[in-house]
């Protein structure tokens, strides 16, 4: 099986590799209505037929010029800063988005909340408007958390 995977490997490498080689040389050919063709053999019944090699110098390994890498560790450290304001914010997206369900799911009272009915309606005691007040609370200050965190972005 990896004698199957390794010559499968090898294979498409060769490919690969006869690809690059044939494609050195770039052909222009010009039609005689004047469509111009780009490929690497002539076309044939081409009017004109102009060839260039590309340039191939800069592959590989690419060295830094001098005081180019103090740019790049200078544009990485700031990228990292983005990513991680990005993510502060979409984490207090996420409290605001969680606060806002406490409240809509806390509509309903809890057992022990609700000290009785009358006339068709419930009566509530303190401790469930206690908890809503507390929901309405966390949503006001995931929502200036998120307001900070937006305003500080600008």
């Amino acid at each position: 099986m990896t004698a199957r995977i390794l010559a499968s490997g090898c294979l498409i490498v060769i490919a690969l590799l006869v690809q690059s080689v044939a494609a050195q040389t770039v052909y222009r050919s010009t039609m005689p209505d004047g469509r111009v063709i780009f490929g690497d053999r002539p076309e044939p019944g081409a009017a004109k037929v102009e060839s260039s090699k590309p340039d191939t110098s800069k592959t590989g390994v690419q060295v830094l010029p001098p005081g180019a890498e103090g740019r790049v560790q200078q544009m990485e450290a700031a990228r990292k800063q983005g990513d991680a304001k990005a993510d502060e914010r979409r984490r207090a997206e996420e409290a605001v988005r969680k606060a806002e369900a406490a409240v809509a799911n806390g509509k309903e009272p809890l057992p022990g909340e609700r000290i009785g009915t009358a006339g068709g309606s419930s009566r509530l005691n303190d401790s469930y408007w206690a908890r809503q007040k507390k929901l309405q609370e966390d949503v006001v200050k995931a929502r200036d958390n998120l307001n900070k965190l937006r305003i500080e972005e600008r």
